[in-house]
């Protein structure tokens, strides 16, 4: 019988598609639990099991008796279950701990000062009146979202009450507020297998996010900073990835660096998010054609060993389309033209007509997704901002009347 890979994932993943061609590749089975509502019949027909990501007992009932030989996670909460779901079922992963405490930013920020690792100073929000003791600038993070959505910097007591009030007509009650760290911004892919922490690629951060939002845009690998600063980026990785206990799996990290050194931002028991993983493809020794990201973490998942596969020596970049007003989208022209770009390698328009987007801190979506291959990062980075040039989005104007829910 082929191996079967269980992958908890957002019902709308953008990367179930690529995960199902992996497991394909590596001669296994696909099997899905998604969030998807259990009383209807397959609605969008994946054949995934539903399951309810803040109902862990009730969803790992669910999954008694699934057979599988390996665990995947796409997101933060689908990683937590994920994790649940392997401790269970006695396969390699993440443990709950773990990736609980990586979907926490408080519990991770306490973890990480406890190592000895350098963090901000940093505090739970009650109310307003926390502005006279928040160390500015400073910046105020919803504990219930994801990715930058509702992150704002304040610079001042009056910027700290307008953001607070800002982020708890999201919904949102619990409020961590952080010293702002000064620095260029990286990501660090990962991989750890049985406690051992394996370098996959380091991302730059072109494009400075120092608010008063923090929307990201481009990335472009391999870095283009110096030996000494990767090292250091690495170094705090590890060392992150180890306090907080991930043990099995992918590792996506947010960095900062300045002349102090790398801080830890964020690191989570998954690996990047949304369509950003087509950047990376990787090389086993010129055995057979590079692998995406998700066919290197399924074969790891399913038991075989990849510690053989490296990153392609050629430099990519992926810029996520920013919004660029709040609206409906309707349509976009040019991306014949943005995909004739030299170095351009895929132009994919992710808004579909209708479709409502929100600016940040509220919004959280991009419009789609630019992809480039050349000699060098900053070769990479010039063809996304020529084709993002010649992309042009219109949006319907919203009408007052109309309610949030239309």
């Amino acid at each position: 019988m082929p191996k079967r890979l269980l992958l908890f994932a957002e019902t709308t993943g953008y990367q179930i598609r690529t995960f199902a061609a992996a497991a394909r590749r590596a001669g296994a089975e696909l099997v899905l639990a998604t969030n998807r509502c259990r009383h209807l019949d397959d609605p969008w027909g994946d054949h995934a099991i539903a399951v309810k990501f803040d109902r862990i007992a009730q969803s790992l009932e669910t999954l008694e008796g699934v057979r599988c030989d390996g665990v995947a996670a796409v997101g933060d909460r689908p990683a937590v279950l994920a994790a649940h779901a392997a401790e269970a079922l006695g396969l390699p992963f993440h443990s709950a701990q773990a990736a609980q405490a990586c979907h926490d930013k408080f519990r991770a920020r306490s973890i990480l000062q406890a190592a000895g690792l350098p963090v901000p100073r940093f505090f739970e929000a009650r109310g307003v009146e926390d502005a006279e003791r928040a160390p500015y600038p400073c910046v105020l993070k919803p504990l219930g979202l994801s990715a930058s959505r509702g992150v704002i910097r304040a610079n001042d007591p009056a910027e700290f009450r307008a953001a607070y009030a800002r982020i708890r007509r999201m919904g949102e009650e619990r409020v961590q507020v952080e010293a702002y760290i000064p620095g260029r911004e990286f990501a660090v892919e990962a991989l750890m297998t049985n406690g051992e922490f394996r370098l996959l690629a380091i991302f730059d951060k072109p494009d400075p996010l120092e608010g008063p939002f923090f929307e990201e845009t481009i990335y472009t690998t391999p870095s283009r900073e110096k030996e000494s600063v990767q090292r250091e980026l690495v170094s705090a990785t590890a060392a992150a990835a180890c306090a907080l206990g991930l043990h099995h799996g992918p590792v996506h990290a947010e960095l900062r660096h300045n002349h102090e050194g790398a801080w830890v931002l964020e690191a989570h028991a998954r690996p990047i998010g949304g369509l950003c993983a087509r950047s990376l493809r990787f090389d086993c020794a010129g055995n057979g054609p590079a692998i995406p990201l998700e066919e290197l973490i399924a074969r790891q998942a399913l038991g075989e060993d990849v510690r053989g596969y490296v990153r392609e020596s050629q430099a990519s970049g992926v810029m996520m389309i920013p919004i660029p007003r709040e609206g409906l989208y309707e349509s976009v022209e040019g991306v014949d033209r943005a995909g004739a770009v030299a170095g351009m390698e895929e132009v994919i328009v992710t808004a579909e007509p209708g479709q409502r987007f929100l600016t940040p801190p509220e919004g959280s979506s991009y419009l789609g997704f630019l992809f480039a291959r050349a000699d060098s990062p900053a070769v990479a980075e010039a063809a996304l901002r020529r084709a993002h040039g010649e992309l042009h989005f219109r949006f319907a104007t919203r009408l007052e009347t109309l309610s949030p829910s239309t």
